[in-house]
C-alpha cells in the first residue's frame, strides 16, 4: 500500500515539475488539425529552425549552472556577432571563411562584454536575472550609438551599400545573401524531402560534448559549488566573483556564435534590433522544455526549441482557421512567450518558498523533539 502512495506522489511530482511542456505540448497538438499544413513541412520547418535556434538556448546554460538563473545579457553577445557580420560584410568575405572571421571577430567583443555584464552581476547578487535585463537595455543603446555615428567616422566602412546616404552609420538592414546558409547546405542531405543541415548540427553536438565536458573540470564543478551555496564555496577557496564573471562571459561568447549561426540561416538582419528578442525567445525556449532557474540540461535546450517553435509554425495558421485572422497567431506568439516565462518564475518561486517553509518545519519539529527529549 505504501508503495502504491510513493508511485502516486512521484507521478503527481513528475506532472508538476514538467507542467510548462505538458501545456505545450497539448497546444501543439490542438493547434497541427487546425493549421491545416502537412506533416512533411512541420518536420522540414523544425528541423530548419532546431539548426537555427538550438545554438543560442545552449548559450544559457552555463550561468544557470553557475546560479546565476536566465541570462537575459546574452543579448551582448548577440550585438557581438551582429557587429563581426557587419565588418565581414563591408571587407567582403562571404561563405564559410566569412562565417569563421565573423565568429573570431566577435570573440574580444563578447568577452569585453561579459567582462562588464559579470562584474555588475556580482554586485546584484540575488536579483541577477533584473539586472541583466536592464544591462541588456543598456548595452542596446550603445550598441545602436556605436552603429549608427561611430561607424563611418570612427570604424572604416568602406562600401556605400552598407552606410546610410549621410555618409555614415549602418543601414536598417545588412544583407547576408552570398552567404545565406553557407553552413547549413555544408553536408547538407535531403531525406524524404526534408533538408537536414548536417554541418550545423555536428557543429550543436560538439557544444554539447563540450558542456558535458566542461561540467567535469575544475571549473565546472567550482561554478555548481558556488550555486550551491557561494559562502561555502568561498570557505572551500574558490574565487566566487570570478567564476560569475566565466561564467557570463562563456555564455556571451557562446551566445555570439549562435547569432551568426542564427543570421547566416536567415540571410540577412535588421541593424539595430535584430538582437532585441533573441534573449527572450531563446529563454522562452529553454523554459518551455522544463528549465528551471535553477536547473537546465541539453535535453531541456533541444525540447524546448522543438515544442516552442513547433507552436511558432503552427499558431498562425490555426488562428485563421478559427477567426479567419492570422495576426491573432502573431499576437498568440509573443503572449505565449512572455507569459511562459512569467509563469515559470511564478512556479520556480512557489516552489522555492513551498520548500523552505517545509525545511522550517521539519527543524522545527526536530526542535521539539530534541527538548522533549531533554525533558
Amino acid at each position: 500500500m505504501k508503495k502504491k502512495q510513493r508511485g502516486t506522489f512521484n507521478l503527481g511530482r513528475l506532472l508538476q515539475n514538467n507542467i510548462v511542456p505538458i501545456m505545450f505540448l497539448g497546444i501543439c497538438i490542438v493547434c497541427f488539425p487546425l493549421s491545416g499544413r502537412s506533416p512533411a513541412y512541420l518536420l522540414n520547418e523544425l528541423v530548419t529552425r532546431l539548426g537555427r535556434n538550438t545554438f543560442l538556448v545552449l548559450s544559457l546554460l552555463i550561468p544557470v549552472m553557475a546560479g546565476m538563473g536566465m541570462n537575459f545579457a546574452m543579448t551582448l553577445g548577440a550585438m557581438a556577432g551582429q557587429i563581426g557580420l557587419i565588418l565581414v560584410a563591408d571587407w567582403q568575405i562571404w561563405g564559410i571563411p566569412g562565417i569563421i572571421l565573423a565568429m573570431i571577430v566577435s570573440i574580444p567583443i563578447s568577452i569585453l562584454l561579459g567582462v562588464f555584464c559579470g562584474s555588475m552581476l556580482n554586485k546584484a547578487k540575488g536579483r541577477e536575472m533584473i539586472t541583466s535585463y536592464i544591462i541588456a537595455f543598456f548595452m542596446t543603446g550603445v550598441y545602436q550609438l556605436v552603429v549608427l555615428f561611430m561607424m563611418g567616422p570612427i570604424i572604416p566602412i568602406a562600401h556605400d551599400s552598407l552606410k546610410l546616404s549621410r555618409g555614415f552609420g549602418i543601414r536598417n538592414t545588412v544583407s547576408l545573401l552570398n552567404m545565406r546558409q553557407a553552413l547549413d547546405n555544408l553536408l547538407a542531405i535531403n531525406v524524404m524531402g526534408v533538408k537536414i543541415p548536417v554541418l550545423t548540427f555536428l557543429i550543436i553536438g560538439v557544444l554539447c560534448l563540450v558542456i558535458i565536458w566542461f561540467r567535469r573540470t575544475k571549473l565546472g564543478q567550482d561554478m555548481r559549488a558556488v550555486a550551491q551555496d557561494m559562502e561555502v564555496a568561498r570557505d572551500a577557496g574558490i574565487n566566487v566573483d570570478r567564476t560569475r564573471v566565466l561564467a557570463i562571459v562563456i555564455s556571451t561568447v557562446v551566445a555570439g556564435f549562435g547569432m551568426i549561426i542564427y543570421l547566416q540561416n536567415m540571410g540577412n538582419f535588421s541593424t539595430y534590433n535584430a538582437h532585441s528578442q533573441i534573449g527572450m525567445f531563446s529563454i522562452a525556449a529553454l523554459l518551455v522544455g522544463g528549465a528551471s532557474v535553477e536547473k537546465a540540461s541539453i535535453g531541456n535546450a533541444f525540447l524546448g526549441v522543438i515544442l516552442f517553435h513547433m507552436m511558432f509554425i503552427m499558431a498562425p495558421d490555426a488562428a485563421t482557421t478559427i477567426t479567419g485572422d492570422s495576426m491573432i497567431g502573431e499576437y498568440f506568439r509573443t503572449f505565449v512567450s512572455y507569459g511562459v516565462i512569467t509563469v515559470a518564475l511564478i512556479m520556480y518561486e512557489t516552489r522555492k518558498r513551498r520548500n523552505r517553509s517545509q525545511t522550517g518545519y521539519l527543524l522545527a519539529l526536530a526542535q521539539k523533539e530534541e527538548e522533549a527529549r531533554g525533558k
